[in-house]
């Protein structure tokens, strides 16, 4: 049966469509979550209380001889983490890593851009990262993130590109008025400490694409990006 999903935290359309038993391109792009895709636009950023239509599931009919073994493969198409490393606004270039979720370890290297690229299980929810010569570790949580029209949203996203606010916790303060002020200055834009329309904008753009931070004289161009899923 049909039924209307409550959105809590940590989750995303990959982790609710894996949770039903369906391709998440199946729920995004249903008829009935068309507002939904519309409000929201990334599939991976989702709020608490938001509503996503699960559809009924569709029977498949298939025929096989009697009396016979026959092998069925269930389809399951894992989520892709995209991860840019810096150390101050350097990259973290072709450092070695493990990646530990579920208790599996994944290894692998970043890219010349610091860039890390993982499958991952789309219900997967936290992983510890160890990284680099000295092995720094990292807690990395997934699908925790708010959209950036929420305060929360935009704390979350000045912290993961190195502008401390505290937590993100949607309550407007001195950190997080001097991290914007920080992040308005650096990248060109009028240093108001508030979250008006450029800033949102250009705070949204710089930490979903992959890039390097710009020169300090010419600081109109993006930064990097910290966050998942």
């Amino acid at each position: 049966m049909a039924i209307q999903h409550e959105v809590q935290p940590g989750e995303c359309i990959s982790s609710i469509a894996y949770e039903y038993g369906f391709f998440w391109e199946t729920i995004w792009n249903h008829p009935n979550n068309a507002q939904l895709k519309k409000t929201r636009k990334d599939p991976n950023i989702l709020a608490p209380g938001d509503l996503v239509f699960i559809p009924d599931k569709r029977l498949k009919d298939e025929r096989r001889p009697t009396e016979q073994m026959h092998r069925f493969r269930v389809k399951s198409v894992p989520a892709k983490l995209r991860l840019q490393l810096f150390e101050g606004e350097v990259p973290r270039s072709n450092q070695t890593y493990e990646l530990w979720i579920n208790e599996k370890k994944v290894t692998g290297k970043t890219n010349a851009n610091g860039v890390l690229t993982a499958s991952i299980p789309p219900n997967a929810t936290e992983g510890d990262l160890i990284i680099g010569p000295h092995r720094e570790h990292y807690t990395l949580l997934f699908g925790y993130l708010n959209p950036v029209s929420d305060l929360s949203g935009v704390q979350a996203r000045l912290n993961n590109i190195g502008y401390n606010c505290g937590e993100a916790d949607g309550q407007m303060n001195e950190d997080t008025e001097n991290a914007l002020k920080a992040f308005q200055a650096r990248f060109g834009l009028t240093e108001t400490g508030v979250v008006d329309g450029p800033t949102r904008d250009k705070l949204d753009y710089l930490h979903d694409h992959d890039n390097l931070f710009p020169n300090e004289q010419s600081s109109s161009g993006p930064a990097k990006r910290n966050v998942r899923h």
